[in-house]
């Protein structure tokens, strides 16, 4: 019941909450526990938005009130007019890392007017239905694309737990064991929120002398304000911003759908991929108009509050935005508190729960074909190299797409079946003929036969672009200067369009 209430087609709709999420919506208010678990998640998302919010603003080159106020206005924007319920936008790293280089030489007027921008181009490519795309992802890049994010959020906690007080790594240890044994429990309260509220009063009570959230950086005082970034409306402007624009849009629209498409898969529901593409640029238009440094979903938090929270609706995620606001604003000194440690034990547990265990072990690797396992190591190795999951997700279904066409171009086979006299040779060609598999077709016909009349029976095979049809005219060119005169039958109907379409204007052999 669950999965056909939040099923929705897959079209551009309103930036509005459509009948089925409001009425997610409304029944979760109406029922204390689902509202509880929802309250309590985005207050756990929110508490772990804060140093990540904090440490890719300095990624950036701006001021952490830039990262904040932009995971602030996404997390609220996307929770209205996303297509992916309970899922998490705000300030990520992919986007820092695209954007530093424009902050370093033109400054932060520049980065917003590039966000605003972004989130046109996002507007638009979602409209455009660039979402359908996402089907031409494999599993195999789906898995790499899930054991890279599990491996880049455990790498980030790696910096914390180096050069510290001894004493973080027995916090960090009790964070963990909060989390694991706690739910035994109870599932009442969110593990981690219990893990954070448990290390910080012990840390405050105790005066502990370890790392805290105000070390990562200087928290905001004040609300955010409507803005117009100070920048000359000119050509050259855009061609300044354009590249880093597009770049944003680009790397966020892919992160933001495939984490959705990992969400559907965790919560076995569907979401609504091309309204979120329009929503994330939505989002970044409003982020950019408040002086934020724009962003896309957010993995880790996203994997927080719908795996580690339960979390399922979008009042986890408009819930994780206010809370954020709110602690930074009016909670500052608080929240300042709250150690480090207890905020990498829970990220180092999403790792852990994020990475699929059962695509490494020994009996999976054995069945999986060899194809499947490279396709999902080449989009890890690219993932962790880079620090971008976009990098990764694009090499591995390159990868993928390379390998199919090999796998496939050797399943193309040319037979010689019985002929209806013997002055005719009839060759029956198997398999699909496109590029790849084309290219060796012409070499596996005997143009010195005797008979003066060949037949090439395509009726279990199918043309699919210009090189197959050029081949076709190349072989009957071979034939036709030996002086044999040749047939093509069995086309399917749109092989036969294609064939008449095309052949003898390729300027083939």
């Amino acid at each position: 019941m669950r999965k056909s209430a939040q099923t929705a087609p897959d079209a551009v709709s309103p930036a509005t909450i459509s009948p089925a999420d409001r009425q997610s919506v409304l029944l979760t208010l109406r029922s204390p526990s689902r509202l509880r678990t929802e309250v309590l998640a985005g207050l756990v998302v929110a508490l772990a938005l804060i140093p990540e919010a904090i440490s890719f603003s300095i990624i950036a080159g701006v001021d952490p009130r830039v990262g904040l106020f932009a995971s602030f206005t996404m997390a609220v924007t996307i929770a209205i007019v996303g297509g992916r319920p309970a899922m998490i936008s705000a300030a990520t790293g992919a986007v820092a890392l695209v954007v530093a280089p424009l902050v370093e030489s033109h400054g932060l007027q520049y980065l917003i007017a590039a966000v605003l921008l972004g989130g046109i181009f996002q507007v638009l490519l979602g409209a455009l239905g660039v979402a359908k795309l996402m089907r031409f992802i494999p599993r195999s890049v789906m898995v790499g694309f899930v054991n890279a994010l599990a491996i880049l959020i455990f790498s980030a906690q790696v910096p914390h737990l180096l050069g510290v007080p001894w004493l973080v790594y027995p916090m960090v240890t009790a964070g963990i064991a909060i989390i694991v044994w706690f739910p035994r429990l109870t599932t009442v309260v969110p593990a981690p929120l219990v893990a954070i509220v448990l290390l910080t009063a012990v840390t405050l009570i105790a005066s502990l002398n370890v790392p805290n959230v105000g070390d990562e950086g200087e928290l905001p005082d004040s609300l955010p304000t409507l803005l117009v970034p100070d920048v000359p409306f000119t050509w050259e402007t855009f061609t300044v911003i354009a590249p880093y624009g597009l770049a944003m849009a680009v790397v966020g629209l892919l992160e933001s759908l495939m984490t959705a498409k990992l969400v559907d898969d965790i919560t076995d529901t569907h979401s609504n991929k091309s309204r979120e593409a329009v929503g994330q640029g939505v989002a970044n238009l409003v982020t950019g108009l408040f002086g934020g440094m724009g962003g896309c979903a957010m993995i880790g938090q996203t994997m927080i509050n719908v795996k580690e929270s339960r979390a399922r609706t979008r009042i986890s995620t408009f819930l994780a935005g206010v809370f954020l606001l709110i602690l930074v604003v009016g909670l500052g000194d608080v929240v300042a508190k709250i150690p480090m440690a207890a905020l990498v034990a829970v990220m180092i547990m999403v790792s852990v729960g994020t990475f699929d265990w059962h695509s490494i072990n020994p009996k999976t690797l054995r069945r999986m074909p060899k194809s499947e396992t490279v396709v999902m190591l080449a989009t890890v190795a690219v993932t962790v190299a880079t620090s971008n999951l976009a990098y990764g997700v694009v090499v591995g279904v390159l990868t993928a797409s390379v390998l199919f066409a090999r796998r496939v171009a050797h399943m193309t086979e040319v037979v010689e079946v019985a002929g209806p006299d013997a002055d005719t040779r009839v060759y029956k060609v198997r398999g699909e003929l496109f590029f790849a598999s084309s290219n060796d077709l012409v070499y596996q016909f005997d143009y010195t036969a005797g008979e003066s009349h060949i037949v090439i029976d395509l009726s279990d095979s199918h043309v699919w672009d210009a090189s197959s049809v050029a081949t076709l005219d190349a072989i009957t060119t071979k034939y036709e200067a030996k002086g044999k005169d040749v047939t093509i039958v069995g086309l399917n109907d749109a092989s036969a369009e294609r064939h008449g379409r095309l052949s003898g204007h390729l300027g083939g052999e």
